[in-house]
């Protein structure tokens, strides 16, 4: 295999991956707080010993979306939206996350959870507790919570200190290892979730585009592959 071929490899193997992320972002277009991703690719150029050079393309950087998603307005007590920068604090078996999906309910023990069961922690990193007596719930946009004008908690909202090093986990959760900070002048809405930020009609031009690329590359291996057939059999004869 010529170094030809191993590029055009290199190239179909991150159009590959692009295709995957691409339709991943299409079947998560509905999904709350998700946020699209990205492929960045790389391209390597190396001299030869000729006049020329070699260059190798590659596809590993993943790149996140983290535009503003449609805020919809759902009428739900305990649906929280965020307007602006900032990401929801919550709590899983494997440490602190982060996330835009404010789609929250109430646990049997009165604590504030995700759709998963996850607790939502305040700005101290301790789960938001509502009293079972708390039945005029309303939430501020900092975040404080109360009840008949009695405070209750504050919903913590902070910000990543690098939001480029962040970790996708579980679709709509991030993991921040760089650390975090609270959110400057964070605007919550109550009532609100935030839908995905992903633009379905943009996504599948996007498709189509690397679709068409990928035959491309593969019309040219296989082009290259009966060149090289059609040379062997000229030398063996």
């Amino acid at each position: 295999m010529g170094i030809t071929d191993y590029t055009t490899l290199s190239r179909q193997q991150g159009l590959l991956r692009e295709m995957q992320m691409i339709a991943n972002n299409i079947a998560n277009a509905a999904t709350t707080g998700y946020r699209q991703q990205g492929l960045v690719f790389s391209e390597y150029i190396r001299t030869t010993d000729a006049a020329g050079s070699v260059s190798m393309s590659a596809a590993h950087v993943r790149n996140t979306s983290f535009a503003q998603g449609v805020l919809t307005r759902t009428g739900g007590q305990l649906d929280l939206a965020i307007e602006g920068d900032g990401f929801f604090l919550i709590q899983t078996p494997q440490g602190e996350r982060l996330t835009r999906d404010g789609a929250f309910a109430q646990s049997a023990a009165g604590d504030l959870v995700t759709q998963d069961g996850y607790p939502v922690l305040d700005s101290g990193g301790a789960p938001v507790f509502i009293p079972p007596d708390a039945t005029d719930l309303a939430i501020a946009q900092d975040g404080t919570l109360s009840s008949n004008g009695r405070p209750l908690g504050q919903v913590g909202i902070v910000q990543p200190l690098d939001p480029g090093a962040m970790v996708r986990e579980g679709g709509v959760m991030f993991r921040a290892d760089a650390g975090i900070e609270p959110a400057e002048t964070p605007r919550v809405l109550q009532g609100f979730v935030e839908s995905s930020n992903v633009d379905p009609i943009l996504q599948v031009a996007r498709m189509i585009e690397v679709q068409r690329a990928y035959e491309m590359g593969q019309n040219f291996l296989q082009r290259e592959d009966e060149r090289v057939r059609t040379a062997i059999k000229a030398f063996i004869k």
